[in-house]
């Protein structure tokens, strides 16, 4: 009981989409490998966030609605690394060995699941434990989208948001899943950003509202006899938008990407996503209308990661510490390391050096 009590909080919790905001970009290195990045942001409350350790031949079972764990039975195939929120089962952004990525993203408004059939159970999947099961079970985008087709997608809390999903491989092939009236569609993703709703079709075509922007200062100008000029660097950007809707975001960063200038090297690739997605902060005040009370954290922007798929390394930093963190998949035996489940802050404070002067 107590345990359905937590799973109910959860998706309360998340019921509420106004809040979430999150962001992914991805930066291609100059050998062509791939860094993916994301922000995930909930304004609400601490997501409880862990990152989860997950063993080849780990078994695990999906939530139903109603909070019961009779859903599909999954065992890991790929051990992986996750980083969970609210539960350890619902990792929100991993990747496997075998250097698949996956990510869930909120789509409130958009995404209709399938309506869950008793029936079904055996083959019925919770959204917020897709990401699980995808890493756990492939190795490729293609081989991911053969295996959605035998799952039914369900949502646990009919209170809670819809999710749409970001997968990439080692071949640095993206792809985004909707699920739109219960059917799945799945969208290639050569820019590799990624927000909230509306849908990811409709944000592609919304880029073309802003063809006028382009990197660096305008040329000065003459209106008449009167001569205009810049204030500043950067007004070839002046029109972008800077407002936290997913619209604008999603303008943003495909702007941001696109203009950053290509890594040497994957470790400088993920440096720059990180510098990137500051961009994408959103301060705990931001989100609340005037007379709410903001929630006791220090950032709606709760963690943000990186993921290098080709040296199978995952990054993240947090809300508390924004000291950039690595886990190397490459040094994890997955055949004998043990599931483990662990904060993603062991103190929630950031650490501060102070510099002595002799």
């Amino acid at each position: 009981m107590k345990r359905l009590f937590s799973l109910l909080i959860a998706a309360a919790a998340i019921a509420t989409p106004q809040l979430w905001a999150c962001t992914g970009i991805t930066l291609t290195v100059k050998d062509g490998s791939k860094i993916v990045a994301r922000t995930i942001e909930w304004g609400g409350s601490d997501l409880n966030s862990q990152y989860v350790i997950v063993p080849r031949g780990y078994e695990q079972r999906s939530y139903v609605p109603g909070g019961q764990q009779t859903g599909m039975k999954f065992t890991a195939k790929y051990g992986y690394v996750g980083l969970a929120v609210e539960q350890k089962e619902f990792v929100a952004e991993g990747m496997n060995e075998a250097g698949l990525s996956a990510g869930l993203f909120y789509f409130p408004n958009y995404g209709q699941y399938e309506a869950y059939n008793p029936a079904q159970q055996a083959s019925s999947m919770a959204d917020l434990q897709l990401v699980a099961w995808i890493l756990g079970n492939f190795a490729t985008v293609d081989e991911a989208i053969e295996g959605l087709k035998t799952v039914h997608v369900v949502s646990i809390d009919p209170r809670a948001s819809t999710v749409h999903w970001r997968m990439t491989d080692v071949t640095g092939r993206q792809v985004v899943l909707e699920i739109i009236a219960g059917k799945m569609q799945f969208y290639e993703n050569k820019l590799g950003v990624l927000t909230n709703s509306p849908g990811f079709d409709w944000q592609m075509t919304n880029l073309n509202n802003y063809i006028n922007l382009y990197p660096g200062t305008t040329e000065p100008k003459s209106f008449g006899d009167i001569k205009l000029s810049s204030f500043g660097a950067g007004s070839g950007f002046l029109g972008l938008p800077g407002d936290i809707t997913p619209p604008s975001r999603f303008v943003r960063a495909a702007f941001y990407q696109t203009t950053a200038p290509q890594s040497q090297s994957a470790i400088e690739a993920v440096t720059e996503s990180f510098h990137i997605l500051n961009n994408f902060d959103i301060p705990i005040g931001a989100e609340f209308t005037t007379g709410q009370t903001p929630t006791d954290i220090p950032s709606a922007t709760q963690w943000t990661s990186a993921a290098d798929m080709a040296n199978r390394l995952l990054y993240y930093r947090t809300m508390y510490n924004s000291a950039i963190r690595c886990f190397d998949l490459k040094s994890i035996d997955f055949g004998r390391v043990k599931y483990q489940v662990q904060p993603l802050d062991a103190v929630k404070q950031q650490p501060i050096q102070t510099i002595r002067i002799k």
